[in-house]
């Protein structure tokens, strides 16, 4: 198995080739965790797409990184083109209402950057508008 990390601001990028199976989902498991930190929630999204196979171990490493987040509090998981096997199997196992899911990498990087840049804005607005209406 073949796992590739891309770091971006608002999101990390998972992706995953070849086969996911019980060694592969420790392997995952493991760059899941070394990853954790790099962006704020942290939002992780998973591109699976290339797999050639995996069993029940892509639900463990899924559900793995749901439950951290619910016990932290925060944090989205979102699955970038999903094949109809994989979300019948999150249906199955109720981890699809805990996921999103997206058709793109590049589209769901640039929803997050937007959704950030629309939150900063906001919030600076409102700070700004706080300002104006402290001044004597």
């Amino acid at each position: 198995m073949r796992i590739e990390t891309i770091r971006h601001v608002h999101c990390t990028v998972l992706r995953a080739s070849g086969e996911l199976d019980h060694a592969g989902r420790v392997r995952f498991s493991a760059c899941i965790n070394a990853v954790w930190d790099w962006t704020q929630g942290p939002v992780l999204v998973f591109d699976l797409a290339d797999l050639d196979f995996y069993d029940s171990s892509v639900i463990g490493v899924l559900a793995m990184a749901m439950q951290r987040m619910e016990e932290e509090g925060s944090g989205r998981i979102i699955v970038v083109r999903p094949s109809s096997h994989l979300l019948s199997v999150l249906r199955l196992t109720d981890l699809l209402s805990h996921v999103e899911l997206r058709g793109s990498v590049d589209d769901t990087v640039a929803e997050l950057t937007l959704q950030s840049r629309a939150a900063a804005a906001a919030t600076y607005g409102a700070r700004a508008a706080a300002g104006r209406h402290h001044r004597p």
